[in-house]
Parts: C-alpha cells; structure tokens; sequence
C-alpha cells in the first residue's frame, strides 16, 4: 500500500446492506475502500473505532442548496449531521437555466417557496452562468465538504422558454413543449441526476403568486418525459396536493410509462385526510407490481413548525402590538416582551391574519422543544394540556415558554404526520418497501424548520430511543439513509462499505448520539439568519478518504465535488 491510506480499525461495521454488524478493520486509499478484514498493514492515518460503529455515508436526496452551493463550501447542517452526497434542485425551483432579466423573478420564487430572505438571494448569488450546464459549470469549480448533485427545476426551465406567459401559468405551445424537452434532454446530459416539479398550492412566490409549473398540463410534462427516456438516465421528482387522488397518481404512472424512468412523489399525512396516505400508498405499490418505478419519500418525524422570538414565526405575530415591535432588533424585541405592560395588552389583543398563519395559535398543538428536543411529545405536555393544569390560559403559558432560555426558547408545531399525537404512522410510512427517507429539506425553510436532522433522528430515534413503539435495527436504518437512496438517484458507487466503492464514511458513537437543540446563526450573505442543528456522536465523517469532520469539528478538508450524471458499482 504505497498510496496514502486511512485505516479505520476496530470499528463494528454496519455496512448498508441491511446485514448484521460485524467488526473487522477498513482501509480507504485514493478515495475507495481498498480492503474490509484483519492483517491491514499500519496506514499513513489511523483512526480507532472500537465501540463505535463503521457506517456508509448517509445520501441526502432532498435538499434546497442551490443558493448555498454558489456562496459556500459547507452543505450544513446535511455535512453536520452525517451526509456525504446531497441533491438539490428540488420542488420544481432552482436558479438555471435564466436570463438576466428573470434573476428577480426566480428569487422571488426561491424566497416564497422556500423561505429564503429575498436579501441574502440577491447579495450572495454570483449569477455567473446562464443555461443549466452553465450552473454545472459554475459549481464543479467549486470545492464541498460533502459531494453535490443537480436536478434541472421545471419552474425556471418554464419561465426561462416561456417568460411571462410561464410565470403566469398560460398553457405551453407545441413550440414551448419541444424547447422544454430539449433543454431537459441537455440538463440531464450536462450531469443532472434528474427532473424536478411543483403542482402544489402551498408553493408560492414570496408576492403571493403561484408557482409556475401549479397546472403544467399532461402534455408539457410529457414531452418532458420522452427527453427524459432519450437520455436514459434521471428521475422525476414531483410534490403535489393529490387534491383529485386518482386523477393526479394516474397522472404520474403514465409519466412513469412515458419516461422509462423512476417517479419520486412527497407523501406527508394530513389532518384533513388522516388515512389519505395509505390510499396513495396502495397506488405506489400497485405501479411497481406493474414494474413502474415509483417511489414516495417520507420524512422520519412530522412536518413542523418552529415557533420563537428569534425564527420567523411566533404564537403572536398576528397581535397588533406585536407588528409594532416585529421589526426591532431581537434584543429591543425580547426587551418590550418582558415588559409587564406591554404582556398584558397583548394577551388581551385578538390574533388578526389569514386562517393559514392563524394556525401558530393552534395550543393544542403546540409543545416546547426542550433540550434534547422531543418531536414525539405527548398530548399533556402540550401549551394547553400545560395551561389547564396550571389554571391559566394557554396564551400566557405560551408567552412564558417564548421568554425562557434568553428569549432563545422553541416551541414546536406539528403540521403534518402527527393527526394521531404520535408517530405510528411515520414507522408504517418509513418502514413501507415503495419509500424513500427524504425531505430533509437542507438550505430552505431557513426561520422555521431545520428538517436536515431527519437522517440522525432515524437512527436515535426509531433504532433506540422510541419508548412508544416497536425499534428498528441500527442495520436497516443504515441502508435505508446510504444504500437505498444513493441506488434510486443512480449513484451505485456510494451507499455501501464494500470493496471497490468510494470511501464516504461515517464513525458513529452510537450510544452517546444525540440531537442538540435547533439555534439561530446569522452567517448567511447579509448577515441573514437560519436555523442550524448539531448531532453529537458523530465522531468522523468521511468523503472520498478524507476526514472532513471529527466529532463535529471542521477538519479544512474539502474533498466534495458535483457528480455528473448516475456512477456504476
């Protein structure tokens, strides 16, 4: 072994393949695993892994870093928290291919759709590419902590073909389908690892428009479908309301049929149609009996707001008194909430605002995060549970918990995945053969979620710290975050400890993991602010053979770079 070689001994290795643990050492050298045994000669680093367990890098396969990729070399909190290779341009939005006269437009779209300030768009996004392999071009000379992959975002590809007329929804021209096509066909030959749509009302510009692609007609997304089977490779990655469930899912098997290729759909658990999901569910499976390939990706906890002085939302935002004080500094903020006049006027005051935004006074609903946080809280921890055995009103109990921890405390809000008060039906959903764990949702939702943790919640919370429910073994958590995901985006060469694949690692202290609580930096362009969150445990991550974080820290080590297109075993 002449090469520079990092051995990992002692380790337990938990390899993706949903097999047993075993111990044995490992050996990475120019990027790829070079032996699995014993009788490994001393390499030129070593690290010991006794007691902790040897993993595959996690692939994170729904991300919104297509701003974060053009400012900065560090994909966190994804890198933070254990994975290795992210995708992006999810959702339908993305910033290529554009003109230059739609720059403004597509932030617009990325700020309402993904809650990015419009500030740190416009002062951190270079902007120096045009078509979609121009974008390519732009972050492949560019250096990661963790390797990226592309999607062409169908939002801009229509607004880009189509101008106004796109962004307004009009039907495409047989002209318009064709130019669409051939772009798609391009993108995905330029390296884009798939296709990417919004037929979802809840995705809007931060004007208050829809998103371009809401009522894309079946033929538009065909024709992308054909450029898709031309070029044999990518999926199609689609988020809708299944507001007509039949109609939409009959929609995405014949795309499925058209394309040759993988579907990929978001599947949540509403409150309005609690048993809505199983419906679908039983469509997905139906497609693959039929050798479709589609797939529903789930995220391992709800769907949640984050409620506090500091983030985006809080329980009274929609409170006059409170709209006068929104724009301060958060010191002079914290200072007038802890003032007991200005508390009393506002527990007096009536929430006035959309029925959307009312729901942040949902106190039935509501708990506090606590540190570690609880996304699984019982129904008498709640504010209202809270509030009646106190004998006061939940407001004010509410108000309370905001002022703790400097004014830095969380509430959490379960919106979706939660209709019972638990997460049974996250465990049927995660544990289904047609799902995907996904919607990490990385890079977006920057003041009022941080969802990339989802990844380690799976193995701290359904392999060993559920007490309301069955486990899952550490062995099949592994393979559904590495080997499953990194299989359905084409990227064959990751996802497994076996010899010969590329050396993306992780050492866990398992039985020390644990999730910190969320906290507001501000280390965005401009100064902008977002939610970060930390796992401890982690005691190395590992891409193409070099340590890029030990036990959270960052080593300086850039060895990321954008795949192009899908990679063999």
């Amino acid at each position: 072994m002449s090469s520079p070689s990092l051995v990992i001994r002692n380790g337990t290795i938990v390899d993706g393949s949903g097999g047993d643990p075993y111990e044995a050492d490992l050996v990475a050298i120019d990027g790829k695993i070079a032996a699995i045994g014993g009788n490994i000669p001393k390499g030129t680093e070593e690290i010991d892994a006794r007691g902790k367990l040897v993993t595959p890098g996690f692939i994170d396969v729904h991300t919104h870093y297509d701003a974060q990729v053009t400012w900065s070399d560090r994909l966190s909190p994804s890198s933070w928290n254990g994975a290795t290779t992210v995708l992006f341009g999810n959702c339908g939005v993305g910033f290529a291919p554009c003109h230059e006269d739609q720059h403004d437009m597509l932030i617009n779209l990325m700020e309402g759709v993904e809650d990015i300030p419009e500030v740190v768009l416009s002062e951190g996004l270079p902007w120096n590419w045009h078509s979609f392999p121009d974008f390519l071009d732009a972050i492949a000379a560019r250096s990661y902590d963790v390797d990226v992959a592309a999607q062409v975002p169908h939002a801009a590809l229509r607004v880009y073909v189509m101008g106004q007329r796109g962004a307004n929804r009009e039907p495409a021209t047989a002209q318009d389908r064709q130019r669409m096509a051939e772009l798609t066909a391009e993108g995905l030959r330029a390296g884009a690892l798939g296709f990417s749509t919004s037929r979802t009302l809840n995705h809007r510009a931060a004007d208050g428009s829809h998103i371009p692609t809401l009522r894309a007609e079946e033929a538009e997304l065909t024709a992308i479908a054909h450029a898709m089977r031309e070029a044999g490779t990518g999926w199609m990655q689609i988020v809708s309301d299944f507001e007509d469930q039949d109609d939409e899912i009959g929609l995405f098997r014949r795309l499925a049929r058209e394309s040759g290729r993988p579907v990929t759909i978001t599947l949540l658990q509403s409150d309005a149609r609690p048993n809505g999901w199983r419906e679908l569910m039983s469509h997905i499976d139906e497609a693959n009996a039929e050798g479709l390939r589609i797939t529903a990706q789930v995220r391992s906890r709800p769907t949640s707001v984050l409620l506090g002085l500091e983030l985006s939302q809080n329980p009274f935002m929609g409170r006059p008194s409170y709209k006068h004080i929104a724009d301060l500094p958060f010191p002079e903020r914290l200072a007038a909430m802890r003032q007991p006049d200005f508390r009393a006027r506002i527990l007096a005051e009536q929430f006035q605002g959309s029925r959307r935004a009312g729901r942040v006074e949902r106190w039935d609903r509501m708990y506090p995060l606590g540190d570690p946080p609880d996304y699984e809280p019982k129904a008498e921890s709640s504010v209202a549970a809270r509030a009646a055995r106190q004998g006061r009103s939940p407001e004010e109990v509410a108000y309370d918990l905001l002022l703790e921890r400097d004014g830095k405390a969380i509430l959490y809000l379960p919106v979706t995945n939660f209709a019972a008060g638990n997460l049974d039906v996250v465990r049927e959903m995660i544990a289904a053969p047609n799902t995907l764990i996904g919607l990490g949702d990385g890079g977006a939702h920057v003041g009022i979620m941080c969802d990339a943790t989802a990844t380690s919640y799976t193995l701290t919370h359904w392999t060993r710290d559920r007490r309301r429910g069955a486990l899952f073994p550490v062995s099949w958590a592994i393979k559904r975050l590495a080997a499953d995901n990194a299989a359905e985006i084409g990227l064959n060469d990751r996802g497994l400890l076996k010899v010969g694949m590329k050396a993306d690692i992780n050492i866990l202290d398992y039985d020390n993991m644990r999730l910190r609580s969320p906290e507001v930096v501000y280390d965005l362009p401009a100064g902008g602010k977002r939610l970060v969150q930390r796992t401890d445990g982690f005691d190395a991550t590992i891409v193409s053979g070099a340590v890029v974080y030990r036990h959270g820290e960052a080593t300086g080590l850039l060895p990321g770079r954008l795949m192009r297109g899908p990679r063999g075993a």
